[in-house]
């Protein structure tokens, strides 16, 4: 007897199989769909009594009614373990290189490859040792990857406590080769290798606990370190309009932020911006070692062109990896760009399915899956005391800007951060184009809150000023309320906007974030005597190139503390003490 289980199609509706069985399946199993010598990945979405629907990872052209589908009885999972860091995938996890090498620029329908590469070893340094007792998650020993020691674990799906029968000497071994034996006190023996396999919808909990993110993820973006912190484990989005820089502000977050890992997934973006990506990635320098950036980071690609279903499967790839190093006590930013062409994959499946739609044709269960993807970030307490952390940041594409529609509202509602993008800003070439009257944040920050307060205070009067000289002119303005546009726009110009060209302004450290914040504050609180508006006007043009400048220059050099000597004469000469 095969331990095949086998079914047949019975409906065909794109890239959704109906298909009939007459054994057991399980939900998230994966399936093969069989046209010729071809097998079509597809993982089991739905069943009802012995009927299955099946969403096919592939272009289903050839499949037909009483086509045969094989099940696997595994589901759908991703290969856990050295070698991930540094690689290129699709959304189920086939590596895009070796893809291309095997197939050429025309990928064939029905080739998968395997994600870890069986000829490369590691150099195993065993931490446990023969009579140990472990349990799920717990190290067993180490291999260098990067800069990072990747641990070996034992397996997570493996529960009670197991005593290490054998355990490998320090040497060099590949992936596949056990490198302990572990048995149980009912006599299962388990032999582990540095490879595990996890399902993807299943978040993994092997930790003690889960912990309250509270210390501030600095990313050396000044407008979001300074005005809409966000956690270390945290979640944010990043909701705006097409060509407002969401992905370059992912890029220079992916670059500068304080974090360990880098994932980024791109679930269902243009294939442009996904080889933009692909191409710059590589040549980016890692500003904590020197070296290139790609050494820490790992792709999940999934394009426009792609077979829809593809797009979800990125996204739960990526955050099971997420997870995974997690584990090792390491702090992941995973970044998901868009979650809005994800949900446009899940309308295009639940309108397959025949569900009844929800707002603007959405499946009614947009909000809890959404939910539960930003709920397996977190910071976590670890069995062995440490601690780490997965942040997630999600960008959010919606049709010509409109925030109110169901993919960003489902999103605000479950996110700890709110980074909008404005197309108004962006068109002004204010970068990051993050509307600093829009955006918030429920993370503490760094910086005193008072004096966060006081900024944005100024900046919602000096629009409110701006808003009111559009109606009655410049002219019809009192002279303070024109200080306080000036203001206003000062501050905007010369903290909220940053040069991404500029070695040093591209990136604000912590510390040189809060010294600068404190002396352009002390400029902002500062009462100031013009006797006309064009004098306030050619004031603040002079200070802001000033300040322009000092932004350039590195603190360590000696121009810093002269530019800043400047600064502090330019506001004497103005200022009313009286």
């Amino acid at each position: 007897m095969s331990d095949v289980v086998t079914g047949k199609v019975v409906g065909v509706n794109g890239n959704l199989l109906r298909v009939r069985f007459d054994t057991a399946v399980t939900q998230n199993e994966v399936a093969y769909a069989v046209v010729g010598d071809i097998k079509l990945k597809a993982e089991v979405i739905r069943v009802r009594g012995a009927v299955a629907d099946l969403q096919v990872f592939e272009d289903t052209t050839d499949v037909r009614i009483g086509s045969n589908v094989e099940f696997s009885r595994e589901l759908l999972s991703v290969e856990l373990g050295p070698g991930l860091l540094g690689s290129i995938y699709d959304g189920l996890q086939n590596p895009l290189p070796e893809l291309a090498e095997q197939c050429g620029f025309f990928l064939q329908r029905g080739t998968y490859l395997a994600p870890l590469n069986r000829g490369r070893t590691w150099e195993f340094k065993p931490v446990a040792k023969e009579g140990d007792t472990v349990t799920g998650a717990q190290t067993l020993g180490t291999v260098p990857e990067g800069i990072f020691a990747h641990r070996i674990m034992v397996q997570f799906r493996l529960h009670g406590s197991w005593t290490v029968k054998r355990i490998a000497a320090a040497g060099v071994y590949p992936v596949t080769e056990p490198i302990a034996t572990l048995v149980n006190e009912r006599g299962d023996q388990h032999e582990v290798t540095m490879i595990q396999r996890w399902p993807v919808k299943m978040p993994i909990r092997a930790y003690a606990e889960r912990l309250r993110p509270v210390d501030p993820l600095v990313t050396k973006v000044r407008i979001i370190d300074t005005f809409f912190p966000i956690a270390r484990g945290g979640t944010y989005c990043i909701p705006g309009p097409f060509g407002a820089g969401k992905t370059v502000l992912q890029q220079i977050t992916s670059r500068n932020a304080d974090v360990d890992i880098v994932i980024i997934a791109a679930c269902g973006e243009r294939a442009g911006e996904v080889v933009e990506t692909l191409r710059e990635f590589p040549d980016l320098t890692d500003p904590r070692t020197g070296k290139s950036l790609m050494e820490r980071t790992l792709i999940i690609c999934n394009t426009s062109s792609m077979p829809v279903a593809a797009r979800e499967a990125s996204v739960y790839t990526a955050v099971t990896i997420a997870e995974y190093y997690r584990q090792m006590g390491l702090h992941v930013l995973l970044l998901a760009d868009s979650t809005s062409r994800w949900a446009q994959a899940l309308r295009e499946v639940s309108g397959r399915l025949e569900e009844i739609p929800g707002e603007e044709a959405f499946p009614a269960y947009l909000e809890s899956v959404i939910a539960a993807f930003y709920e397996r970030g977190g910071l976590v307490r670890l069995h062995d005391g440490g601690t780490g952390s997965v942040t997630i940041g999600g960008t959010v594409s919606p049709a010509g800007g409109n925030f109110e529609e169901p993919v960003t509202q489902s999103t605000l509602k479950v996110v700890g951060a709110f980074h909008g993008l404005s197309r108004e800003r962006s068109d002004a070439r204010r970068y990051p184009a993050i509307h600093p009257l829009e955006s918030w944040s429920k993370y503490e920050g760094v910086f005193n809150r008072d004096d966060v307060a006081f900024a944005r205070k100024l900046l919602r009067a000096g629009n409110e000023v701006s808003q009111m000289m559009k109606v009655v002119g410049e002219e019809g303005t009192s002279i303070d309320d024109f200080v306080t546009y000036l203001k206003g726009e000062y501050l905007d110009s010369v903290y909220l906007q940053q040069d991404a060209f500029d070695e040093v302004d591209s990136a604000t450290p912590g510390d040189r974030q809060e010294y600068v914040f404190g002396r352009i504050l002390k400029i902002l609180k500062t009462r100031m005597n013009f006797s006309e508006k064009d004098e306030a006007r050619l004031f603040f043009q002079k200070l802001t190139q000033m300040t322009k400048d000092w932004n350039r220059i590195g603190m360590d050099k000696p121009e810093f503390k002269q530019t800043e000597e400047l600064l502090e004469k330019s506001l004497a000469e103005v200022a009313d003490y009286a």
